[in-house]
């Protein structure tokens, strides 16, 4: 029997492709416990992020606005530990704020990335973070009880056993809980993962990850990896290693009796391409930056059985953006809408409702943006404008599923241009804190060095610069 005040454990990955799971269809990487999660559940097929870089990604996840609303921009380079540490969601409200309000006991196990990792925030009581955002998976660089240590072993066992024991102190109390299991895998790094796990894909042929001819725009990451078997055999193998913690995390659930008590939530932050369209990275692994759909279409699945329907497909467009809303309706919450939130409660579309969330909506358009790339998708198209010179990009989506023939200088699609232009800057004009707006700051990809808008703003550099 369901509750309706359940516990939520999320776990959210980094850096992980839609199709670097089996439950999307890919046959080479093994998945068992991901695609368990889908079996009982609802799985997006089209989720999109509202930023293709990590930070900006997880900042619009929990607090439901975009980056030109929380300031968040690109992936934090500086002000996660030491005497420089900054919070940079201070004065937004997550949805852990909301969660922690009404009762559930938050927990966090893994990845934060928003600035100030030795500080517990924004509702939750339990904090057991990563310093930074990513680096070595042995004897990485964590924070416990508030104070910065390495912890020894492999991350990705060492948040899993964090998280575990949380689940065993909280299961079946009075309170529900909030957990956050939030995995470093797969990001770079990819080496150091279990050994039996990297050589069991050995013979894998990787025709999931085609190594296509070097993208003009793709970066270091690219020249470094591209076509380097021992990259892809990380790659897999720090989603495999992953996936069997997740499936700890799930059996834990089941010993406490507590599955049916529990909503279960699968992200990624952002997609990534290993080879495809001839680049390794996700948003910034072309400069200038992009919006390719394996760098902003993630993996999203949800599940809670005997409440949500089981083993589904949703072609529904939801944004990273509607997350927030759509969490807290599920749980009867109120949902901060005074915060100029730009997205929607779909809980129809986790319920498993065909078409598009959003009763009476028939043109459902999401939206992302990374500085001055801005992009508008609808379910055919989809349009890409550089502030302030270009290039600009337009893709028939029907037809070219796969953007590869860019329309946007073709006269003959110029009034959908113009069209597609206007909308997407009538939106951001609409949503956009002039004090944090992305569109002429120096985001390069390289980094944010400290938080923007108000207060924050000193005159210092706020972003890493392009090397001359």
């Amino acid at each position: 029997m369901t509750t309706p005040r359940p516990n939520i454990l999320c776990i959210l990955t980094d850096d992980q492709g839609v199709w670097a799971a089996g439950c999307y269809g890919n046959r080479e990487i093994r998945t068992p416990n991901i695609d368990r999660i889908a079996d009982t559940g609802v799985r997006f097929d089209r989720f999109f992020v509202a930023t293709p870089v990590c930070s900006p990604s997880r900042a619009t996840l929990l607090t439901g606005r975009i980056p030109s609303q929380h300031g968040v921009h690109d992936w934090i380079r500086g002000g996660n530990v030491g005497d420089g540490a900054a919070s940079y969601l201070e004065g937004e409200t997550a949805y852990t704020d909301v969660l922690a309000a009404h009762g559930w006991r938050c927990g966090l196990s893994g990845k934060w990335h928003l600035g100030n990792s030795t500080l517990p925030q924004h509702g939750f009581s339990h904090w057991f973070t990563h310093q930074f955002g990513g680096g070595p998976y042995n004897d990485a660089p964590m924070v416990r009880n508030g104070v910065p240590v390495t912890e020894p072993g492999y991350v990705t066992n060492v948040i899993t056993e964090d998280a575990l024991a949380f689940i065993d102190r909280h299961a079946n109390q009075e309170a529900p809980f909030y957990l956050g299991v939030h995995y470093t895998a797969p990001h770079s790094p990819w080496t150091g993962h279990p050994q039996d796990i990297v050589d069991s894909y050995d013979d894998c042929p990787f025709e999931s990850c085609p190594q296509e001819p070097v993208h003009p725009w793709a970066g270091g990451l690219t020249r470094e990896n591209m076509g380097n078997r021992e990259s892809l055999k990380g790659y897999f193998a720090a989603v495999t290693a992953m996936d069997l913690d997740v499936g700890r995390l799930l059996d834990r659930l089941d010993h406490h009796g507590i599955r049916e008590d529990t909503l279960v939530i699968f992200l990624s932050d952002n997609g990534f391409s290993l080879g495809h369209h001839g680049f390794w990275g996700k948003g910034n692994g072309t400069n200038p930056l992009n919006m390719y759909e394996n760098s902003i279409r993630v993996p999203a699945l949800i599940s809670q059985p005997g409440r949500l329907p089981q083993g589904i497909v949703q072609p529904a467009m939801f944004s990273a953006y509607d997350f927030m809303p759509t969490l807290l309706s599920y749980l009867d919450l109120p949902v901060p809408w005074d915060r100029d939130l730009p997205g929607r409660d779909a809980v129809d579309a986790w319920t498993g409702q065909t078409g598009q969330p959003g009763a009476g909506r028939d043109h459902v358009v999401v939206f992302d943006e990374y500085g001055g790339t801005r992009m508008i998708r609808t379910e055919t198209w989809k349009y890409m404008h550089r502030y302030p010179g270009g290039p600009n990009e337009l893709y028939d989506l029907v037809n070219d599923p796969d953007e590869r023939a860019n329309l946007a200088d073709d006269a003959g699609y110029a009034d959908r241009r113009r069209s597609m232009r206007g909308e997407l800057e009538d939106w951001f004009e609409r949503y956009a804190d002039p004090e944090r707006d992305g569109r002429s700051r120096p985001v390069t990809g390289l980094g944010q060095l400290r938080p923007v808008g108000g207060a924050w703003d000193d005159g210092s550099p706020a972003f890493e610069p392009l090397e001359e």
